[in-house]
């Protein structure tokens, strides 16, 4: 993809702080200049689409987003939206939480909603100044709010922002070559996304038939007879967690509490939070003192123990390949290992990732929205089980050929990660005038 690398042929000092040097054809004004606020209310019991702004994708209408937050009962007295308009999210600016809207209707008076005060404005060029990474620090520094979540940018501040106005061709041939830009790049990220996911898929299927099916895809199968296992090979067998494994939690009445919580210390505190891609992230544990450490022997953590979060987002997995400090588990947590060598721990790991654990948490939560696996119900957990030479032989195949999937992947992600922060270079570097792209 080519991009336009030329600058504008003559420049002077700039007297706002968008930017050190402005273009000479283009001029300063304010906001309030450019655009008015809006507040035309929507009448009672209107049928008027209801539109949402995300920072990540701008203005939608929410029929189209019903996953992401709650749904209004009602739209009296909401703002009305019309096309072109410029939508603000008080709360959020600073948080580049600013959109054009492509729709009419309706929104919630938590938005700002700033109209054009003349023919000689193109929103779209205001809309991606307003995102760009200066227009956020800008934005912060005129919010009013006791602490950043609180911060607030009304139209009385916004509105007395001068920003760089270049001409309204100029305007309309910055949005237009921004708009192709970006869905050049945002199609290649979507692309690049696609792959990604396919062998993401890939892994996990992968995973899936070598723990059940085994290696040697010749085998005669029989139907273990349980529904999240499906057929396994006939010469192996089933086993329970509970008359393999170790299954400890913290109990409740040694609940951690926020002030047991210490950012420096002798004695790591393990959350799921923590479990990141199979491992354990200690650069971001918490730690605990001795007390909290000693508390509790059956939680300490050992080489090779295998921990599963059991609040929240259950299942996450991760195996414990090094003990940097002396470690312990928070409250929603287990940590597990084998009885008395009864499986490869590996192979175990590989188990708890494949569908058989995610089809028996599906099915031990039966529709309920409650987020928890009880130990009891854990012990419940039956498996595939195969020769011990044999789990060591799938645990290394798995090993080998998902390792193989994980660098593919990490190199696609590299890729969408250059092409983000080439848009966003790209946006800043035209928008406050550095290339010319008349």
């Amino acid at each position: 993809m080519k991009l336009i690398s030329t600058p504008y042929k003559h420049y002077v000092d700039s007297h706002n702080e968008w930017l050190d040097k402005l273009p000479s054809e283009w001029v300063e004004k304010r906001v309030k200049d450019l655009f008015r606020l809006v507040t035309d209310m929507a009448v009672n019991n209107n049928d008027f689409e209801l539109l949402s702004l995300y920072a990540a994708i701008g203005v939608r209408p929410r029929k189209d987003l019903e996953a992401r937050g709650n749904k209004a009962s009602s739209t009296d007295g909401y703002w009305l939206v019309r096309k072109g308009d410029i939508v603000v999210n008080k709360l959020l600016a600073w948080m580049g939480s600013v959109g054009l809207s492509e729709f009419d209707g309706v929104t919630s008076p938590a938005y700002d909603i700033l109209r054009k005060t003349n023919k000689e404005v193109d929103p779209r060029y205001f809309s991606y100044l307003f995102r760009i990474e200066r227009a956020k620090e800008i934005f912060k520094r005129n919010s009013r709010g006791i602490m950043d979540m609180r911060l607030r940018l009304y139209f009385d501040k916004l509105g007395a922002l001068v920003v760089p106005v270049p001409s309204f061709a100029t305007q309309k041939s910055i949005a237009d070559y921004l708009d192709n830009k970006t869905a050049q790049i945002d199609q290649q990220i979507d692309l690049l996304s696609q792959k990604a996911k396919h062998y993401g898929e890939l892994k996990q299927a992968l995973i899936n038939e070598t723990v059940t099916r085994g290696l040697d895809k010749t085998v005669p199968m029989k139907d273990s007879g349980i529904g999240w296992i499906g057929y396994i090979p006939e010469h192996w067998d089933l086993k329970r967690i509970k008359d393999t494994t170790y299954v400890k939690g913290r109990i409740g009445w040694q609940g951690l509490r926020n002030e047991d919580f210490l950012d420096s210390g002798s004695y790591y505190c393990v959350t799921g939070t923590d479990l990141k891609q199979g491992e354990i992230d200690w650069s971001n544990c918490y730690y605990v003192d001795q007390e909290r450490y000693k508390q509790d022997i059956n939680i300490q953590l050992k080489i090779d123990d295998i921990l599963i979060t059991k609040d929240g987002t259950i299942g996450k997995v991760a195996i414990v390949k090094d003990i940097p400090l002396p470690a312990t588990l928070n409250s929603g947590v287990f940590v597990t290992r084998s009885l008395k060598n009864s499986y490869v721990t590996k192979f175990m790991y590989w188990v708890l990732h494949s569908c058989q654990f995610t089809a028996f948490i599906d099915l031990t939560k039966g529709g309920s929205t409650i987020q928890h696996l009880y130990q009891n119900v854990f012990n419940r957990f039956i498996f595939s089980y195969p020769l011990l030479l044999e789990q060591k032989a799938i645990a290394d195949y798995l090993d080998q050929k998902t390792a193989q999937i994980d660098a593919i992947v990490t190199t696609i992600n590299a890729q969408i990660d250059h092409l983000k922060a080439l848009r966003k270079t790209l946006i800043n570097d035209v928008v406050t005038g550095k290339i010319c792209v008349l």
